[in-house]
């Protein structure tokens, strides 16, 4: 059983706030072991999507920022990140749905950007996302970017 919460910076407690920076940092930092600034000064404006399963234990996070924060005509999806424990069961994919439908009530239907790391290319295409531009590096890993253009309504 996966539970969601979708909270803003003021809303998490310290130990939500805890868990989900702990997460970042063990797969983020050390599991792919790439040294960058993870506390970059928009988790305050930004909200938090937390996965918890069902003795409370956080599971896969992902962080939505309002457009403007990074990008001028995009809302954002970034910190997309499962635990180590729940990988290959689907949670990802349900994380990234529960963040498109979060974007959606947040902010309507205001096109989402993301930062893709390049070998999951096809597991965002697959939720909808259309890649835009050429691949690049950031913090040494090979990223590109896609967008999610809400469907059209007849």
């Amino acid at each position: 059983m996966l539970r969601f919460k979708c909270l803003s910076f003021t809303e998490l407690q310290i130990p939500e706030l805890y868990a989900l920076l702990k997460l970042r940092q063990d797969v983020f930092i050390l599991e792919q072991d790439c040294l960058y600034p993870d506390l970059d000064n928009r988790d305050q404006d930004s909200y938090h999507l937390l996965a918890l399963d069902a003795q409370d234990n956080l599971v896969a996070y992902a962080r939505i920022l309002p457009q403007g924060l990074v990008h001028q005509d995009y809302v954002a999806i970034g910190r997309v990140v499962n635990s180590d424990q729940v990988r290959r069961q689907g949670i990802g994919q349900k994380l990234m749905q529960e963040a498109i439908a979060s974007c959606h009530q947040l902010f309507g239907r205001i096109p989402i950007k993301i930062s893709a790391q390049c070998y999951l290319l096809k597991f965002y295409e697959n939720l909808g996302f259309k890649s835009v531009g050429n691949d690049y590096l950031e913090d040494g890993i090979p990223h590109i970017g896609m967008i999610y253009q809400w469907p059209t309504t007849s």
